[in-house]
């Protein structure tokens, strides 16, 4: 009887045990905030295709007599938000009345999900404030789990701090994870002027912890270590490196072969000995090689995110220094080997400086290779209103970013178009947006013309303005968005996955009837039968430096 009740205990305990256990593990498989959280600052997390597979989808103000491609008028229409005073102003899903008040509901997804970026401009360009109060109703609760004034809960003063929410140029942004296991509706109490929420939108069945104040307040030092690594990425310089210093004749490849076996490039930096041509950045093509295969080809300004010239910032996966240091920290994984190229297509010699660093990689059914491409055209009319193609990919895999350069060769703002993404042969664009601008990242855009940088998006130039020539309270007026700009964006939660195809267009729509320049950088993780419209072209970028040398002296 002894031995029963002991070994009873024993059962007891064990029982208890593999509870634990089994709640733990339950916890562990759940994506919550410090999931999310540690997700954004894990850089082999989106060289994978993700487990808990989502697609990411918008709920935006853009304009709903945008239906079909065919129709030529409705599908580029500019009224993209919603005028106070104008009843026929509908961009929003609908209004309803809430404790005697009425609120415009602006995204109401059912399902698990989590929202990872949102975006809203001033009301005014000239004055950040508003009096609208955005509620966020998670899992089907009659009373808001978050609240506050439209922009000031979500630019960096408010519950999300600095740098996950911050005010951009003449606009609140944040990056800041809210996830929910069954349901999320976000309403406005006045109507909405523009706005865009984006959020992840998982299969169902998904175990997600939905967010609570709670769990928030828990995780104020890892909000405070993910913040600080956002804003100060560590350098990388674990793993075997590689160097090539050589000088480049005109029309001269060299390359560097690197270790063998499976393995990934975690850090990869390039200076140039001048960069008085501005136009070196483009002359000068990055080219890589993994397994066999070409996977990136791209001018260094648009691969690094500067543009035309040496325009200097700091970002979470690319860094431009004063010094003409351009570094990036994307992994770019390998089974087998891996070669690095830099290709001379200018009119002179040049001296180049690189170093890449190798590390270990666990390789998985899930592992991609990174991709990064570039497309240019001169020119490019604004009329007709069109849209143009950034890049079409078939296969899976998922989107990482951009960077585009345009020349403006009007005063007039240039940036109204939209992007439309197309994911897995869909009849609508799951991402419509509402500007160019605010695609990166800020907002009125004629006037915004200054350097701004933050870890995912940044506006490294634009008329005479960068990083080392700011405007002056004197200038603040200036709406001169004239010569070259420079946008660009990247992406960690908010990254597209994509299980056939993925489309990303951005309309082309200016105030001026011209003809502009358009380059544009774009990287994406793939898997080695995914395919892309976009292929190493020398003589685009010829053409393209030609027409770049005759408007310049213009």
């Amino acid at each position: 009887m002894k031995n029963l009740i002991i070994n009873t205990a024993r059962i007891t305990v064990l029982v208890l045990f593999l509870g634990s256990c089994s709640q733990s593990k339950d916890q562990e498989d759940k994506i919550s905030i410090s999931s999310l959280l540690n997700e954004m600052i894990d850089r082999d997390a989106i060289t994978k295709f993700p487990t808990k597979d989502f697609r990411l989808k918008q709920e935006s103000s853009y304009n709903r007599a945008s239906k079909t491609t065919n129709d030529t008028v409705g599908w580029f229409i500019n009224q993209d938000f919603n005028r106070k005073n104008k009843e026929e102003d509908q961009n929003f899903i609908r209004t309803e009345e809430i404790n005697g008040q009425k609120e415009w509901v602006i995204m109401d997804h059912q399902g698990p999900g989590a929202i990872v970026r949102t975006w809203m401009p001033f009301l005014n360009a000239q004055k950040p404030t508003t009096t609208s109060i955005v509620k966020i109703y998670l899992d089907g609760a009659k009373e808001p789990t978050l609240q506050g004034n439209m922009l000031g809960l979500l630019n960096g003063t408010g519950l999300f701090p600095f740098p996950f929410a911050h005010k951009s140029l003449r606009s609140s942004v944040s990056f800041f994870p809210i996830p929910y296991a069954k349901s999320c509706k976000i309403t406005v109490t006045e109507k909405p002027f523009f706005y865009q929420f984006t959020y992840r939108e998982y299969d169902e069945g998904t175990k997600i912890k939905t967010f609570t104040f709670k769990d928030f307040k828990e995780e104020n030092t890892l909000i405070k270590k993910v913040g600080d690594a956002l804003l100060a990425p560590e350098k990388i310089t674990e793993g075997k490196h590689f160097t090539l210093s050589e000088t480049l004749n005109t029309g001269e490849e060299k390359s560097v072969e690197l270790t063998s076996g499976t393995n990934a490039v975690r850090g990869l930096s390039l200076k140039l000995d001048s960069y008085k041509d501005s136009t070196i950045t483009r002359s000068v093509v990055l080219k890589m090689e993994f397994d066999g295969q070409e996977t990136v080809w791209i001018p260094i300004g648009d691969f690094f995110g500067c543009g035309i010239g040496l325009n200097p910032f700091q970002g979470w996966y690319r860094t431009v220094a004063n010094d003409g240091t351009m570094s990036s920290r994307w992994v770019m994984p390998y089974q087998k080997n891996g070669k690095i190229s830099v290709i001379n297509l200018g009119n002179n010699p040049i001296n180049i400086n690189l170093e890449a660093v190798v590390g270990a990689y666990t390789w998985d059914k899930n592992s991609m290779y990174f991709n990064a491409a570039w497309r240019g055209e001169y020119p490019v009319s604004t009329r007709p209103f069109s849209d143009w193609n950034y890049v079409t990919l078939k296969g899976r895999g998922v989107y990482v970013g951009d960077a585009l350069t345009i020349w403006n060769p009007v005063k007039r703002w240039w940036g109204e178009g939209d992007e439309k993404i197309w994911v897995d042969g869909e009849d609508f664009p799951s991402i419509f947006g509402t500007g160019t601008e605010d695609y990166y990242g800020y907002s009125w855009g004629g006037m915004s013309n200054d350097f701004y940088e933050h870890p995912f998006h940044a506006q490294p130039n634009s008329n005479k303005y960068n990083k080392i020539n700011r405007k002056t309270e004197a200038e603040i007026g200036d709406r001169n968005t004239q010569k070259y700009s420079t946008e660009t964006r990247t992406r960690a939660l908010d990254g597209m996955p994509f299980g056939s195809s993925l489309q990303l267009d951005m309309e082309i729509w200016s105030w001026t009837d011209c003809d502009m320049e358009y380059g544009v950088g774009v990287y994406w993780y793939g898997d080695a039968a995914t395919k892309s419209n976009r292929k190493g072209d020398p003589e685009a970028v010829k053409d393209l430096l030609g027409a770049t040398k005759i408007i310049i002296e213009e």
